[in-house]
């Protein structure tokens, strides 16, 4: 049997998919996450992943007929261009992987356009696509928001309780609450314990879901086309109280894979599948191009300020919590820190 493999590549590391070419919509044969190392290269995880899963068809005494990388930016891609000497290799942009998975699924609009919104653990990348012509109209990218933001908010929390916790750790305690509405998170040094709800960490994410949801806006304010459905990718949107607060805030039909930091890994295993020639490129609407027929709204620039406020102020934010980190684990109990959502100024509750 002939192999095919999907490779994802981010900032965090990468995840790859093992599948046979003509079964991509199956349950992989295997599959790996490679997390990218301190100080490393966006290309060293993913080699390492294509290593492994080169072993995993290796043992199997198969043949991986072909591979694909999906990048979300030019300086992956050729960072991972370079590395990749003699390994034969097809380099597709992000979105579309993300666009052709969700189109064999059935699940992506026949026509209008959607947002795909991925926030992983480096970041959120917000791309309004066009369904039928696969085009970017827009889109941005925000390092305030993401994984470690989060988990470093939870570990703050709990240092403030007396239960100190290292990265790895915190990571655990999230990606838990995604399943469960309530750990319980222990230091095992001192022995204290602490209880975490689903609701604790909904309250510590409010304020970057809230300015995301402004963001959302935003992108489609700038494009002047209202999207079809909103399609939720990354690990932290594996947590169902950060789906329903954006759900009731942008109030769009929502698109949901029960894996959704794999969906572009699968996009890649289908690429693979048609064993393209060469890069896989996504068009992009030229500047001042309008997208279809409909002519682009003006946008309020007072908006477009109040966006770029609530950015700047909740990066120093998270920026500072990172920075304090460690004292924060010598001092337990070093006073009534504001939340994220007092130190921002955004509202608890939706806003129109």
């Amino acid at each position: 049997m002939v192999l095919v493999l999907g490779v994802s590549a981010g900032a965090g590391g990468a995840r790859a998919m093992l599948t046979h070419s003509d079964q991509p919509h199956l349950p992989p044969i295997d599959r790996c996450q490679v997390p990218r190392r301190a100080g490393g290269g966006v290309e060293e995880p993913v080699f390492e992943a294509i290593r492994q899963m080169r072993a995993a068809a290796d043992r199997r005494d198969e043949l991986i007929s072909g591979t694909a990388v999906t990048c979300r930016c030019p300086l992956h891609a050729d960072a991972i261009r370079t590395t990749a000497d003699r390994n034969r290799l097809t380099i597709v942009d992000e979105p579309l992987a993300q666009l052709r998975y969700l189109r064999f699924t059935g699940r992506l609009p026949t026509s209008g356009s959607v947002i795909l919104y991925d926030l992983g653990s480096s970041g959120l990348t917000i791309t309004h696509a066009d369904c039928r012509t696969d085009t970017i109209l827009s889109s941005k990218r925000s390092t305030v928001l993401g994984g470690d933001g989060y988990d470093a908010l939870l570990r703050w929390q709990l240092a403030r309780g007396g239960v100190l916790t290292d990265k790895p750790t915190s990571r655990r305690h999230r990606e838990k609450l995604s399943s469960a509405r309530v750990i319980t998170a222990m230091d095992t040094n001192s022995g204290e314990r602490a209880v975490v709800t689903r609701s604790d960490l909904a309250e510590l994410c409010a304020a970057g879901i809230h300015h995301s949801a402004s963001f959302v806006r935003q992108l489609i304010e700038e494009t002047g086309v209202q999207p079809e459905a909103l399609v939720l990718l990354g690990g932290c949107t594996r947590n169902p109280s950060i789906r329903e607060e954006l759900t009731e805030m942008i109030e769009l039909p929502v698109i949901y894979d029960s894996e959704p930091e794999y969906v572009s890994a699968r996009g890649a295993v289908l690429l693979a599948a048609e064993r393209p020639i060469g890069d896989v490129r996504m068009a992009r609407l030229r500047s001042g191009a309008q997208p279809g027929s409909l002519l682009p709204t003006t946008v309020d620039r007072r908006k477009l300020i109040a966006a770029a406020a609530v950015t700047i102020a909740l990066g120093a934010t998270i920026v500072g919590l990172l920075a304090i980190d460690h004292t924060a684990a010598q001092r337990p109990d070093g006073g009534n820190a504001p939340t994220p959502v007092e130190i921002v100024g955004i509202p608890a509750k939706p806003f129109n």
